[in-house]
């Protein structure tokens, strides 16, 4: 899963996109190839703060501008320009005070500099706060007016685009204020649900197999729910979900009332509903999101097929809900070396071009990636960006394939990252979520498929293939049921059917069962696990977990048409040029176009079917090996 944006860049504090790294995961501490070179950012903490205090010393600057926008196209660059530079420079200041923070958490010196780079850009969106409404206001032709007779509002054209295109369902600016004050009431569905959970839920003990006595909390839950000891799995899942059931009614009202914020809010801007107006933020069809749910639905016999293996490999005469964390295949023990994991990762790319690989080499080589753990670093890993600079990479790496697999991943945000900054201005350097998990998820599909034409030995490929298969299964089926979910209850909603916890019970237990085949005896649901939807945080987000299922998606069809091409006589290199291309636009188009001249239209069925097909093989490649084996062993 990711997490919220390292870096973000801001328009007047109205148009925020980010670059969201995701989390996964340490090279002797001492040797500084291992580390981080923040001096790359600024030579000293002294530039550092002069910096920030620079910048903040500017802001008052930003009311000359106020009320003067409409004057001349000339003024509006001018503006513009001061604008973008405070949010770059801000940034900037923003991303060592974080980077700094994350090396070392319990120093109180970096969480005061966290702190005030914090401060700075709320400052900055203050002291800007006017700018989108100033702009509305002087009116489409206007500004698009300004744009064709000034050169220098070139990079700026599509962020003032942006912005009119959300006039329609901007209100006036006392509204707009009054509704901006309602934010931390919008939002209490969500504190009181994650202060609960964190702070009250009183959650089981119990005692294992071995003697253990655990206290189920989130972490233990995660943990002990893939034990190999099947007793010890359905005691967990029984213990865990009976003491969530008894709390349904408080958490029922939570996510209920944090959907009638979403259905105030989209009523207030004059959206058809909740999904329109979240989706409308990046542009993102709707018809996206309902392709999906369909898509999911038409493919259930493939995750069927999958839970069958499943139950093939684990033994069991009837699968459970409660098995589906539970190991099937031996653990891949190779250890890496930072070196190996580079290695590794830069072969993997090698269909995405030689330039690819020479940047990400240089990166490495620079010291893009701080690599160990060590006492009070986050954990975790991320991908950061400095505009001008280069990116940085967190890991907390021990060796482990599936940090490998980190690394290829942040690497493609990195990558990303760098190609938008090069060939992008500031304005539109940045780049949407719904594309970002794309780069990464493909570096992914690369490796695996990498270690695959390498691996020497049955068990090696057993281990890669499971693993690649829990993906995609956690990504595309578990992550697509959140999202049906979801836009069920806010549907729900709409009509005026308040939301509990014995209907959002009931609505969550149909869908699971549906998915997993419980009537047909695929997969046996339990109806304690109806309180599942209570654990998850991300019904929170309106509408933000369906993109990793498209992303997942849309990164499995775009590397399946790069390997095709590259494998072809004679070779071609159109699929890969036009990722590329995609990658180094940033945020100058919009994100379902850039995907869609990638090649992935997600509005129709074919990029899921490609994500089947895949899936598929690797279902096939699987049970060769399973039936190979017991072929043998009968033959004995």
């Amino acid at each position: 899963m990711t997490q919220q944006a390292v870096q973000r860049t801001i328009l007047a504090a109205m148009l925020f996109t980010s670059v969201v790294p995701t989390f996964a995961a340490e090279a002797p501490a001492a040797d500084p190839r291992y580390s981080w070179n923040l001096q790359d950012l600024y030579p000293s903490e002294a530039a550092w703060v002069a910096a920030r205090e620079a910048a903040v010393a500017e802001l008052p600057k930003l009311e000359g501008c106020r009320g003067h926008l409409a004057e001349s196209a000339a003024r509006l660059a001018g503006c513009l320009d001061l604008v973008f530079d405070l949010d770059r420079r801000l940034t900037q200041v923003g991303v060592y005070a974080t980077m700094n923070f994350d090396l070392d958490t319990r120093v109180g010196r970096a969480q005061q500099m966290q702190e005030q780079a914090r401060l700075a850009r709320t400052a900055f969106a203050a002291a800007a706060s006017w700018l989108r409404p100033e702009i509305l206001a002087a009116g489409a032709a206007t500004i698009r007016g300004f744009v064709a007779a000034e050169p220098r509002l070139a990079p700026y054209r599509q962020p003032l685009e942006e912005i009119l295109r959300r006039g329609p369902h901007t209100l006036d600016p006392e509204s707009e204020r009054i509704l901006a004050e309602t934010g931390t009431m919008a939002t209490a569905g969500q504190s009181i649900r994650d202060v609960f959970v964190n702070a009250d839920l009183p959650y089981p003990t119990i005692q294992l197999s071995t003697g253990e006595s655990v206290r189920l909390d989130a972490q233990a839950y995660t943990k002990y729910r893939a034990s190999t000891h099947r007793a010890d799995r359905l005691a967990v899942f029984e213990a865990f979900w009976e003491r969530y059931n008894e709390f349904t009614r408080t958490l029922g009202t939570a996510l209920g009332a944090q959907v009638q914020a979403h259905e105030f809010s989209r009523r207030i801007r004059k959206f058809d509903s909740s999904l329109d107006e979240a989706l409308f933020g990046d542009n993102i069809p709707t018809a996206v999101y309902t392709e999906l749910v369909a898509d999911l639905h038409a493919n259930l016999p493939t995750l069927h097929r999958y839970l069958k293996l499943r139950q093939r490999m684990m033994g069991l005469d009837k699968l459970g809900y409660e098995d589906l964390y539970a190991p099937i295949v031996q653990r891949y023990d190779r250890r890496f070396t930072p070196e190996e994991a580079m290695a590794a990762t830069l072969e993997a790319v090698a269909p995405l071009g030689p330039e690819y690989q020479e940047i990400l080499r240089n990166g490495f080589q620079s010291r893009w990636v701080d690599w160990f753990p060590s006492p009070g670093k986050r954990s975790g890993a991320y991908s950061t960006v400095a505009y001008g600079i280069h990116p940085f990479q967190l890991q907390n790496f021990t060796g482990l394939y599936e940090e490998v697999s980190t690394l290829a991943h942040e690497a493609g945000h990195s990558m990303h990252s760098f190609l938008a900054d090069r060939a992008q201005p500031y304005p539109t350097h940045d780049y949407p979520i719904f594309v970002a998990e794309v780069a990464s998820t493909l570096n992914e599909n690369l490796l695996v498929h990498s270690m695959l034409a390498k691996a020497t030995s049955d068990d090696e490929r057993l281990a890669l293939l499971g693993s690649y298969l829990d993906g995609l299964r956690t990504n595309l089926f578990r992550q697509g049921l959140f999202a049906e979910f979801e836009l069920r209850i806010h549907e729900l909603a709409a009509k005026g059917e308040p939301l509990n916890g014995e209907n959002l019970s009931a609505l969550y237990l149909e869908l699971v069962r549906e998915y997993y085949g419980h009537a047909a005896g695929i997969c046996e649901v339990k109806d304690i696990y109806r309180a599942e939807w209570a654990y998850i945080p991300h019904f929170y987000y309106n509408f933000y977990v369906y993109q990793y299922a498209t992303s997942m998606v849309s990164s499995i069809k775009i590397a399946d048409g790069i390997r095709a091409e590259a494998a072809a006589v004679p070779a071609s290199t159109a699929k890969r040029d036009a990722y590329l291309t995609m990658l180094a636009s940033g945020s100058s188009r919009y994100a379902f176009d850039m995907l869609k001249e990638a090649g992935v239209d997600m509005t129709t069925p074919a990029p899921f079917t490609a994500a089947m097909k895949e899936m598929n093989r690797i279902l096939d490649a699987m049970e060769a090996i399973l039936d190979q084996r017991e072929g043998k062993t009968s033959a004995k």
